[in-house]
């Protein structure tokens, strides 16, 4: 069994329920519940967390948004997919913010945008065109990906996470 390093299960868990919470602030655009709160969170997890983290992490918000009625089927995979492209991006070209967030944008609204048909058609009952939930996903991605920039650019410079994880190497070249 592989070594599961608390800090980041406790840092996804956190994430997640900032998520769910923050989930009560909606914008519903045709059959979808645009949660920019959740694209934020994906962007933290995928650069600070890594893919894996950060696809679970999405998985497990939309499953209590949608237990607890404040989401849609719509948000697995938009929310998935952002997540993934993110920390995809993020981790294996150059760790460079940028990437991250065009990953998360791409990934959500393009990506999630197009998977949402079938869901929308056959899961929901719902007419839709095949890139209907390209545009809103887009807007709901835009929203939380421009607080991504502030929040995790000031929070890489600041070193929050890096200290929290253990990823910051001290001066006698000792883990912190």
């Amino acid at each position: 069994m592989k070594n599961v390093n608390v800090k980041k299960l406790a840092l996804a868990g956190i994430l997640v329920a900032v998520g769910v919470v923050c989930s009560t602030f909606s914008i519903p655009v045709g059959a979808s519940k645009c949660a920019p709160a959740q694209h934020f969170i994906n962007i933290l997890g995928g650069v600070f967390l890594g893919p894996s983290y950060a696809v679970a992490m999405a998985f497990v918000t939309s499953l209590l948004r949608n237990l607890l009625g404040t989401g849609t089927l719509l948000a697995f995979p938009g929310s998935m997919c952002g997540a993934f492209l993110c920390g995809m991006l993020y981790k294996y070209a150059g760790r460079h913010l940028p990437l991250a967030y065009a990953g998360e944008l791409f990934g959500t609204s393009v990506i999630g945008g197009i998977l949402c048909y079938p869901v929308a058609t056959f899961l929901m009952g719902s007419k839709a065109a095949v890139f209907g939930f390209v545009l809103p996903f887009f807007v709901s991605s835009l929203g939380g990906t421009i607080l991504a920039v502030f929040l995790v650019t000031a929070a890489k410079k600041m070193k929050i996470f890096d200290v929290y994880l253990g990823n910051l190497e001290t001066p006698a070249g000792q883990k912190a």
